[in-house]
């Protein structure tokens, strides 16, 4: 059992790699962090006293005083040298760095000199280090006009305002669920060697992966390894690694803006699902569905037809495949209280009365909704949100289930908690 700590546990990254460790209770013991550690000497070493492993996240990406985002980063990373010499400590830690580290900005250099810290540490107290040069990551919750342009489009386009392009330009991204899992694997790596070029491909596919590479390998990699390459012996590259973390897809803004406009038009306007099989969209559409209002965007109501033949109803309009089923339940049942981590899917009432609960994980916040079959409406599901279906009628509940995934019992990405 790994006792793992993250810095910066409550930021975008923070909270899904938290999350993700949550599910390896068999293998993780978190040990939770609050931001005013950092503050408090004895809690932040008391906080590394308990770490096998810690995950350096902590960082200020953006502020209108760009000296200051310099100087908060060196002296978040120099606090937790500090704790670490104190106590005597030898977690394997775990850098988050940028591909910013290329360019000559305070973010960059603070990421670098960050990093260049870390490593005079590693040699001096033979503790692991593992730098992660990460490029830009997108995914749920993610903050508008902070994390990325992706959260700020996702935000504007389901609040009414009209995003603009500054500048059309290549995006190298990796969806935040892809990086956690990076994450998790290099938490559990106990070799640390950086000579020897190796590329990891990501859990379940060849879409990525880490690049391990010698500088003369790797260009964009040069100047931000520069350094610590001239520095490293025999003995310390067994303790200190750099990993450019590969991006998994590549897309100009404009093409990102014009996916997002149209699940605005055809799901946000229509309740129309899009295709979901390529990874990339089917990640951008979970990542959009987090920015609705759910409490006012749901119930979408469905259109009923009536004649004297009696109702017809279209629950589900799709441009992706999946498994549609059909359920009965009992009064007074509740089904559910489990959430996904990657599934699309909707319930759609289509008899009787039903309660339908969301509450995304680590929150406390319930969002109930009210669905009766004489009004038939659907609600769809995010991911890292548990939920479920209570019958509230006196007759039996009938309902229609879809989900972007046929059902595999060996990988059903369905975890169970009470809502």
């Amino acid at each position: 059992m790994l006792n793992v700590g993250i810095t910066g546990q409550a930021g975008f990254i923070g909270t899904h790699l938290f999350n993700y460790l949550g599910l390896k209770k068999e293998q993780v013991n978190l040990v939770s962090f609050r931001d005013e550690f950092f503050d408090d000497p004895s809690k932040l070493k008391k906080f590394v006293s308990n770490c096998d492993a810690i995950v350096h996240l902590a960082a200020l990406n953006r502020n209108n005083d760009p000296e200051l985002i310099y100087k908060t980063n060196i002296i978040l990373v120099e606090k937790l040298i500090s704790a670490v010499e104190e106590t005597n400590s030898k977690p394997h830690l775990i850098f988050a760095s940028s591909l910013q580290e290329e360019r000559d900005n305070p973010y960059g250099r603070s990421k670098t000199e960050g990093r260049i810290l870390l490593e005079k540490l590693s040699k001096k107290k033979d503790i692991p280090l593992t730098s992660l040069i990460i490029p830009n990551v997108f995914g749920p919750f993610g903050r508008p006009y902070y994390n990325s342009v992706i959260a700020t489009f996702c935000h504007q386009l389901t609040h009414g305002e009209t995003p603009r392009i500054d500048v059309d330009g290549e995006m190298k991204l990796i969806y935040v669920g892809e990086l956690v899992e990076l994450i998790y694997q290099k938490i559990k790596d106990k070799s640390h060697k950086t000579k020897v070029p190796l590329r990891i491909p990501l859990p379940g596919g060849e879409r990525g992966g880490f690049k391990n590479e010698k500088t003369e390998d790797n260009p964009t990699f040069a100047k931000a390894s520069a350094d610590a390459e001239r520095q490293k012996t025999k003995v310390e590259e067994e303790n200190i690694e750099t990993c450019l973390i590969d991006h998994t897809s590549e897309k100009r803004v404009s093409e990102i803006l014009a996916l997002l406009n149209g699940y605005k038009e055809n799901y946000f306007e229509k309740g129309i699902l899009p295709n979901l099989d390529n990874p990339f969209e089917k990640n951008l559409f979970n990542t959009f569905l987090c920015y609705i209002d759910h409490q006012k965007f749901f119930p979408f109501a469905l259109k009923l037809n009536s004649d004297e033949r009696g109702t017809f109803v279209e629950t589900i309009k799709l441009n992706s495949g999946g498994q549609i089923s059909f359920s009965t339940t009992k009064p007074g049942i509740t089904r559910g209280n489990h959430f996904h981590t990657r599934k699309a899917e909707r319930f759609a009432v289509i008899k009787g009365k039903a309660k339908i609960e969301l509450r995304r994980i680590g929150t406390n916040k319930v969002l109930i909704f009210d669905l009766d079959g004489d009004k038939p409406s659907f609600v769809d599901m995010p991911i890292w949100f548990t939920h479920n279906i209570t019958n509230v009628g006196s007759g039996d509940l009938y309902t229609i289930f879809w989900i972007n995934e046929t059902y595999n019992a060996e990988d059903s990405d369905t975890f169970y908690e009470v809502v």
